[in-house]
């Protein structure tokens, strides 16, 4: 009998998603076996669209990969390279970051001893993003030489309470504002087969798109579960995210922007209004400052990307984009993101210099939890 190959691995929460965390010195060096390799634990590609034989839940929350390494950089602890695992294909997508997992990053790190931590208190893991090329700062809080992960910290969309996890993006848009505006306007004409329509063309934490909920006649407040039920919907959404990526110049054409599925993500926006979150909680329309409802891998998120939060309330601090105008007190700090699943806030350090406006840094609370460590198993 084959014995099945043993890996050393954790299964981890960081914020509203889950993922497998390896070290990079448990995989093989050779890019393509590597992938092939974290893909079939995955259970991918899957044509049931289940990941039945694999780690993976099934969507795009749930079918992520880690890689972890000890720094070479001085200025960072830890490298964190982040794939998304594509449910029913076999490309891995390693061309953004994963906001949410990042939260899990310097627990994971430090289960693993890759840095010194204080026994008590609070841990500072410097994070180097290796897929964007950023620097991140996570606040860890540590409790008898180990990481605390129980606590009172409610994330909406997390059933449970959690320890909570502050985590400061830093520079997430690089410097001056070609970078944050990558065709170097604020506003945008996306043109598809179909239609020409308004949009801002943001690079910040990953890059976004975002548009007008009126544009496309869409109930902002509309729960994921009836978004997702709309392919006509859907397929109108991906077609301006495939004009979005190649006026960013993410991809050459339509094909490498389709197959580039993880990033640019879209984002449709509106202002505050009333809704009922996934779990029955009832919010009027002055709990929070701006609506929005993001796609992740083709369908609507149960709740928001990090990264995607970073990128709206990067836009909707600066005047002149397409979200600013649905925020009444702008430059409100942190922002409060209306979500399928409630809200969430997210502070943003937007600056207007001669050369245009630029980020320091964006800050969110985020909880994470170790929820299986041992060994993940590969087929013969």
């Amino acid at each position: 009998m084959t014995r099945q190959r043993r890996i050393p691995a954790a299964w981890m929460r960081g914020g509203t998603s889950k993922g497998l965390f390896m070290l990079a010195r448990d995989l093989p060096a050779d890019d393509a076996t590597r992938d092939a390799l974290l893909a079939r634990l995955l259970g991918s590609p899957d044509p049931y669209g289940k990941q039945i034989d694999g780690l993976g839940g099934a969507t795009s929350s749930t079918s992520k990969v880690v890689i972890l390494a000890p720094s070479g950089r001085t200025d960072c602890d830890v490298d964190y390279l982040f794939g998304q695992v594509p449910v029913s294909g076999e490309r891995i997508d390693w061309s953004g970051n994963c906001g949410n997992l990042t939260a899990a990053v310097g627990p994971f790190a430090i289960s693993r001893g890759l840095l010194q931590t204080p026994a008590d208190g609070m841990a500072r893991v410097r994070i180097w993003q290796a897929n964007i090329g950023k620097r991140i700062l996570a606040q860890v809080p540590m409790q008898a030489g180990e990481v605390q992960e129980a606590g009172d910290f409610m994330l909406d969309g997390v059933a449970f309470p959690a320890a909570e996890i502050r985590l400061e993006f830093l520079d997430p848009a690089g410097s001056g504002a070609a970078e944050l505006f990558p065709t170097g306007r604020m506003r945008d004409s996306l043109q598809t087969a179909e239609e020409t329509v308004d949009a801002t063309l943001i690079s910040a934490g990953n890059p976004m798109i975002l548009i007008d909920a009126a544009t496309l006649g869409l109930d902002c407040s509309a729960p994921q579960t009836v978004l997702n039920t709309q392919p006509e919907l859907l397929a109108r959404c991906e077609r301006i995210r495939v004009a979005g990526a190649l006026a960013m110049g993410l991809a050459a054409n339509a094909a490498e922007a389709k197959a580039r599925a993880h990033t640019p993500k879209l984002a449709v926006l509106d202002g505050p209004k009333a809704f009922r979150a996934a779990n029955g909680r009832e919010f009027a329309a002055d709990d929070t400052d701006l609506t929005c409802r993001v796609l992740s891998m083709g369908v609507f998120h149960h709740a928001i990307p990090g990264t995607a939060a970073i990128a709206i309330a990067a836009a909707a601090a600066i005047p002149g984009t397409l979200a600013s105008h649905h925020v009444c007190n702008q430059g409100t700090s942190p922002l409060r993101l209306a979500q399928p699943s409630g809200c969430t806030r997210v502070g943003v350090d937007a600056h207007q210099t001669e050369a245009g406006w630029t980020l320091g840094k964006a800050v969110m609370s985020r909880s994470a939890r170790m929820l299986m460590d041992g060994f993940a198993c590969l087929p013969g």
